[in-house]
């Protein structure tokens, strides 16, 4: 039984970790609607990969930075406002990913597919761990030697755009480092609701501290405890992982909020 729970629970804690690390920068920039989007292409991408049963984890990463490449060239050429564009691809993405898995032979609504949807205590294997962490290590790496520019960017974008900041590629690299980390916990938490160790986990640190700082501290804790306590929900209640994790962030998040100080 550890042969396989001790992955899951070790892939819960970096996906907890990751998600909250990067869901506070996810936050600050506004970049709550991007974050679904990329969780939708990625589960796209990761059907397509099961249709033509190449690396769902490959091709998830691609669909969730292509979905964050295009946003920008989108909007400015067609002149519509981001959010109809997202709007736009929240469905498209949705109904391309159940499409990819009607169109998949011989693969009814089981274990690979509802892996997708809704992450799997079972599916994941040390290759997964291997990836979260290497998602996990790069996002520290870049947060500790950048931390200098990524504050101005979280801060002011235009001002440290003007102090000579790549505010830009600062930009680009979270946003792939965002769209790494969605694609890389996919297996555990599933399409429709990896979003959720993403934004509740750093909304709820959000709550607790004002200070940015301390925010990067207390959201990948939340992450964390809120990711391995679903496992541990998922595997006594007999819940899907997914599930379990967002419900788990929902209570942390509604602890958070009324122990807040905003509310003082």
């Amino acid at each position: 039984m550890w042969t396989l729970i001790l992955p899951a629970a070790v892939a819960a804690a970096l996906a907890g970790y990751t998600g909250g690390l990067l869901g506070v920068v996810a936050l600050r920039l506004r970049l709550s609607a991007l974050g679904y989007a990329m969780a939708h292409a990625a589960f796209a991408g990761a059907a397509l990969g099961l249709l033509l049963r190449i690396s769902p984890l490959g091709l998830a990463l691609t669909f969730s930075l292509v979905v964050a490449a295009l946003l920008g060239p989108i909007s400015e050429r067609t002149g519509l406002p981001t959010d109809t564009v997202l709007a736009l691809l929240f469905p498209l993405t949705m109904a391309l990913g159940f499409l990819f898995l009607a169109l998949t032979p011989g693969l009814p609504l089981t274990s690979p597919a509802l892996t997708l949807l809704w992450g799997s205590l079972l599916g994941v294997g040390w290759s997964d761990v291997a990836a979260l962490a290497g998602v996990a290590l790069l996002a520290s790496a870049f947060l500790l030697l950048f931390r200098r520019e990524v504050w101005a960017t979280l801060v002011e974008r235009r001002l440290a755009e003007e102090a000579g900041v790549p505010a830009r590629a600062i930009l680009w690299a979270l946003l792939f480092l965002l769209g790494a980390g969605v694609a890389a916990a996919l297996r555990l938490v599933g399409g429709l609701l990896v979003y959720a160790l993403l934004f509740l986990p750093s909304s709820a640190a959000a709550q607790l501290t004002f200070e940015l700082r301390r925010q990067f501290l207390f959201a990948p804790l939340l992450g964390m405890v809120s990711a391995l306590g679903g496992l541990a929900l998922s595997f006594f209640a007999n819940l899907p992982v997914g599930t379990a994790i967002a419900l788990t962030a929902c209570g942390f998040f509604l602890v958070s909020w009324a122990l807040s100080p905003r509310k003082r």
